[in-house]
């Protein structure tokens, strides 16, 4: 039976199990990673279900007034066909709002559209207008094909009757619209091209220098695909992002000091000839509950691209989960954009909970997408409502699909690195399916001092918003730089794996006015290097000889080299979040490389997560791995995993050898 249609999960969701049962279903999560899963990405669709069944006269659930919940969310979503039970969410999740004229005098005013999408309608001309849409829904929905709905709903659809739980539909039921796969139908997702760096050689070129990344965006999008029994397309395999997505056992920092910077060094898993360097970087952790007053601007995109269930009904879940850790020191405010932008709720003290969320709630999708003057109506509130010293945080909810006013990647970019000077950073969230802008969001995260995160499920918004709060909204350091100078005496070449679009120039390393990344509290950044010992072969492809020219413009003859038993050292820039002057620390690295099984564990675990991101690209330098190498390595490097995460990535490994496998 397919995890989702297990009848426990509406019994435990809507409580209508004994305490003992509750116990027994709850130790079978903690020992089933793919059940917890299943109940974290149901939450949010029963609650949907759930405020409607409790406030709605619906079909069927009304025969028997003293009927459980779990009863009527059975009997509401089994007894309609599939068909009418997937136009019946459809209608529901887009039905208007009808909370608005209670709030109506604290709302700044906003443009038309977005008065017109939340004003209150007759009840009577509201049903409808559900039933005229459900009908609508259902024409375009047929038994034998169900892709009118499959990108708008998580790619829910009714569950076999009988079975007593909603389903999430296999890739057989539902074959989602993906790049690059034979089939497919075509879609609009956009994602930068990606080029493999190279191996480097030493004596040419010493110096290595990048930009950290602390975006995790690219690995819970890959999930997304593969979840759905398809690959990722390659230019969405973003493999530092892969590897930072998990957290890792570093040492905490010296008090001093923002971040601490450890090294291993081992022999490489995939070639008998390399070696592999990981850098670690710890940022300090602070507690949540001991932070500076934060001012936030939720910037929601509520354009007729975000009317999907796992768009704005799941921005709506995660920043509800986020709002219950604010306080009486925190503001929130609210800003929609569509073809027009409007101030949905000024400045409100995080205390106020339940008017937050009532203005989260009354929100609705409709219209084009004017991403541009969305972004200057939040910036413009962000510094009305500036904290000296505190936390200053656009924080904008996107599928990235930006298709009405400033439109261009350059005008936006250009737009957020402006907005930026102001000392207000950004978190990008990004949604959806079908339409995502990939590449568009982490550009806006790049330009504003910001992270990217992709929110695939209701566990994946708790991850960024509650578990990673702190990383998530307290930057600790900016514009965060490494240099690595390797010994030619030592190192013949070198490969950075990932970062192809965080590569710096040598000189920028020194340069203040050159942006770089950010980490935020508790956050890990990982980066892993391949390297070819001195006299090693370089596993590059062979150039003719030059004809005017030697090939090699410099020998060992020519340069003195300083007798020195170090491989490499590693140096990094970093400001403090209020400060335009870099501070420079420096790592030298001498020890003998390890055997890879005696390699840290963390080391090993970042190693196969790397693998695999290889293996998903078909990089040429991943031809001596298979899947079953990276599940053992995985396996053996686990650890403990409290929350499941290592788990859910060996699970995601297999997925991936079978959509293999049936190409």
């Amino acid at each position: 039976m397919n995890t989702y249609h297990n009848p426990n999960i509406t019994k435990y969701l809507t409580n209508e199990m004994t305490e003992q049962e509750k116990k027994e279903f709850e130790k079978e999560m903690k020992s089933n990673p793919e059940l917890a899963r299943a109940v974290e990405d149901l939450k949010p669709m029963l609650q949907v279900l759930k405020t409607e069944l409790e406030n709605e006269s619906l079909p069927v659930a009304h025969v028997d007034t003293e009927i459980s919940l779990a009863d009527k969310f059975r009997k509401f979503f089994y007894v309609l066909t599939p068909v009418a039970a997937v136009a019946t969410v459809a209608f529901i999740i887009i039905k208007p709002n009808e909370e608005l004229e209670s709030y109506k005098n604290k709302i700044a005013p906003a443009a038309p559209e977005i008065a017109k999408q939340n004003s209150v309608t007759p009840k009577k001309e509201q049903k409808a207008r559900r039933s005229d849409r459900a009908q609508s829904l259902a024409k375009k929905v047929s038994p034998n094909n169900f892709s009118g709905i499959a990108e708008s709903s998580m790619d829910m659809v009714a569950a076999p009757a009988g079975t007593g739980g909603i389903g999430v539909a296999p890739s057989t039921f539902m074959p989602h619209p993906t790049p690059g796969i034979p089939g497919s139908k075509s879609n609009s997702e956009e994602y930068d091209q990606i080029t493999a760096n190279e191996f480097i050689k030493v004596m040419s070129e010493p110096l290595s220098t990048f930009s950290i990344d602390v975006d995790t965006a690219s690995y819970s999008n890959i999930r997304r695909f593969l979840n759905r029994g398809q690959l990722p397309p390659k230019d969405a395999v973003r493999i530092e992002e892969m590897i930072n997505y998990f957290s890792y056992d570093y040492a905490a920092p010296k008090k001093d000091k923002p971040f601490s910077v450890q090294m291993d060094f081992t022999a490489s898993p995939w070639s008998k000839e390399t070696k592999l360097l990981r850098v670690g970087l710890k940022g300090r952790e602070i507690n949540w509950q001991e932070r500076k007053a934060s001012n936030l601007v939720f910037l929601l995109d509520v354009s007729g691209s975000m009317n999907n269930f796992n768009k704005l009904p799941l921005v709506k879940q995660g920043l509800k989960l986020m709002i219950d850790s604010l306080d009486e020191k925190d503001r929130v405010s609210i800003v929609v954009y569509a073809g027009a932008s409007g101030l949905v709720l000024p400045a409100t003290k995080g205390s106020d909970k339940e008017e937050i969320i009532a203005a989260l709630e009354r929100l609705s999708s409709g219209g084009g997408t004017n991403g541009g003057a969305g972004i200057e109506l939040a910036y413009a509130e962000a510094q009305r409502n500036f904290i000296k010293d505190g936390i200053n945080r656009v924080i904008l909810a996107t599928d990235g699909d930006f298709n009405v006013g400033t439109q261009s990647r350059a005008a936006l970019d250009e737009l957020i690195q402006e907005k930026a000077k102001s000392d207000v950073f950004l978190t990008v969230l990004g949604f959806g399916s079908g339409n995502l802008k990939d590449s568009q969001m982490e550009s806006l995260a790049n330009k504003g001092n910001g992270h990217y995160a992709y929110i695939d499920s209701y566990k994946e918004a708790k991850k960024v918003l509650v578990e990673q709060i702190g990383g998530t909204m307290m930057t600790i350091a900016k514009d965060v730089k490494i240099q690595v100078e390797f010994n030619p005496g030592r190192v013949e070449a070198y490969r950075l794996i990932g970062y192809e679009n965080r590569l710096l120039a040598k000189e920028d390393f020194n340069d203040d006015t050159k942006d770089a990344g950010e980490i935020g509290a508790g956050h890990t950044v990982t980066a892993l290097y391949e390297i070819v010992p001195k006299g090693g072969i370089i596993p590059t492809p062979k150039v003719d000889d030059l004809k005017y020219q030697k090939t090699e413009t410099h020998t060992d003859k020519e340069i003195q080299l300083n007798e020195s038993d170090e491989w490499l050292t590693v140096k990094l820039r970093y400001k403090a979040p209020n400060s335009d002057r870099s501070q420079k620390i420096e790592f030298p690295l001498a020890v003998k490389p390890s055997i890879f099984s005696q390699a840290d564990k963390d080391t090993q675990f970042a190693a196969a997560v790397a693998s695999f991101g290889m293996l998903l690209r078909e990089s040429k330098y991943s031809k001596e791995l298979k899947f079953e190498d990276i599940i053992k390595m995985a396996r053996e490097a686990k650890g403990e995993d409290k929350k499941g995460y290592r788990t859910e990535f060996i699970e995601l490994v297999e997925r991936a050898q079978k959509a293999k496998s049936s190409q």
